[in-house]
């Protein structure tokens, strides 16, 4: 992303980007109206900073609706660090 764009890409695209690839491998992805990934027709994932909030998700099943949170080091409750994503590819 930062070799064709003669500007810095946004950090949102580049945190939805990973994610996508990480998780594309070996699952079904689709986008919902709500939230950034519906994972397997199961999961539904909201990427973002650290400060991201699971209000995108409310709406789904808790035990099944996570926060992939960048710039965090470790997760609590349904909120999981997005670079240990990096270890399912």
């Amino acid at each position: 992303m930062f070799t064709v764009n003669a500007s810095p890409p946004d950090m949102g695209n580049m945190r939805e980007t990973f994610f996508a690839n990480q998780l594309g491998y070996q699952h079904a992805i689709t986008f919902p109206e709500k939230g950034d990934f519906l994972i397997d027709g199961n999961f539904l994932f909201e990427t973002g900073g650290k400060n991201k909030t699971g209000k995108q998700t409310h709406h789904w099943p808790a035990d099944k609706a996570f926060t992939a949170a960048d710039g965090i080091e470790y997760g609590r409750g349904n909120r999981i660090p997005l670079w240990l994503f990096g270890f399912l590819y």
